[in-house]
This record gives structure tokens, sequence and C-alpha cells, in this order.
């Protein structure tokens, strides 16, 4: 089994099946395309049709994009408790992670990483959002804080037990960390803050991002 990933310094998209891999307690092989090089798309195209990371390759069949990828890996690893057991958190899960998945875009583009916004770096000025990236922070935020009084309280994930939905979480907590966005300031009430801590905090984390700043010389 082989997972295609870009630079773990600041390859979001990659590090979210990466985490739901070790919670399996997977076995995989790494095998990390340099982004942003003239040769990038032409590595990719050699193991990812779509030309894009992260894909996963199983027995011959490849699976691109993250979210298809946690899917497989909640078919294969059910032991794992990758969806909250009751019903209706895994049925909110399910939608703040598609939800992540496919809106937020303001956030992406905005705090967006790359080689000079890197997870294992903060940036020397904070960003100050515009009215589009308020809007989309001011939605995370209470997503978040929704999902924790209604299904997280006691612990420090989202649905009570670590899930999909906090490794898709877990590069926005890093992004507001790196661009210095300060969560009070959006309609925190400390909720938001604590969850990005645990995120970020969490040991499969500080393992890619060791290796992030290795890359980085950091």
């Amino acid at each position: 089994m082989q997972l295609i990933i870009g630079n773990k310094a600041y390859s979001t998209w990659s590090l979210r099946p990466w985490l739901i891999l070790k919670r399996c307690g997977a076995r995989f092989e790494e095998v990390m395309v340099p982004l942003n090089r003239a040769d990038t798309a032409e590595a990719i195209a050699r193991y990812a049709p779509a030309g894009k990371v992260p894909a996963l390759i199983v027995d011959g069949v490849t699976i691109w994009d993250s979210l298809a990828i946690a899917l497989w890996c909640d078919e294969q690893f059910p032991e794992a408790g990758l969806w909250p057991a009751d019903a209706r958190a895994r049925a909110v899960a399910r939608a703040a992670v598609c939800e992540m998945h496919s809106a937020f875009g303001t956030l992406r583009t905005e705090l967006g990483m790359g080689p000079q916004h890197t997870m294992t770096s903060i940036s020397d000025t904070p960003h100050q959002p515009g009215e589009a990236l308020k809007a989309d922070i001011a939605r995370m935020l209470a997503l978040w804080m929704d999902a924790k009084a209604r299904f997280g309280a006691g612990g420090p994930w989202l649905f009570g037990t670590w899930s999909i939905a906090d490794a898709f979480f877990t590069p926005v907590a890093a992004r507001f960390r790196h661009f210095g966005i300060a969560l009070s300031g959006h309609g925190d009430d400390g909720t938001a803050q604590a969850y990005c801590e645990a995120l970020l905090s969490q040991p499969d984390y500080l393992e890619w991002e060791r290796a992030g700043r290795a890359e980085t010389g950091t």
C-alpha cells in the first residue's frame, strides 16, 4: 500500500489521509512528490491519473481524493472507529466533513499553504482577513462550537472520540496558527482555540510536523 503525498511542510490535503491511516494502524509506504516544481505534474501523473495528491494505491487500484481515501479506510478498518458511534453525531460529522471538503474557498485561498507559508511556521505578520474570509472563519467556528456543545463535551475532539472530522480540520488549525488568526475576534468563546491546540498537539500530527521541519531545515 502506497500513499502518494506532497511536501509535509505545506500539503494540507495530504495530511488528512495520512492522519487517518496512522489512526488505523495501517502499514503503508509514503511516496512524497515535491510540489511547485517544473516536473511536479509529470511526477504525480506516474501515480495518480487525476494529477493531484493525495492518492492511495492498494493492490493495483488507485484511490484519489482525500475524502475517498478516508471512506476506504472506514470500510477497511472498522475497528478504528473513524466515525462517531452515535447515529446523530455520525450524521453531523459526515456533514461537517463534506462541508469542509467542498466549501470554505476563501479560507483555502486567502490562508493558502505553500513554500512561503508552511504548517511548521508562524508568519511574521498576522493576516488581516477581508469580509469574505471573516465569513468563512465565523462559519468554521460556529460549526466547531456547535459540534463540541452537542457531541464533544468533556473531551478535546468534536464528536467525543477522534474521527475523520478531526483529521479534516487539522490543516485549518495549522492555517489559523500560521497566519496569526485571533479566533477570539471572530466569535470564539475559547472552545475553538482549545480545539485547535488539541489538534496541533496530537502525536500523529506532531510526527508529521517534525518531518515538515526537516524538509525546510527549520
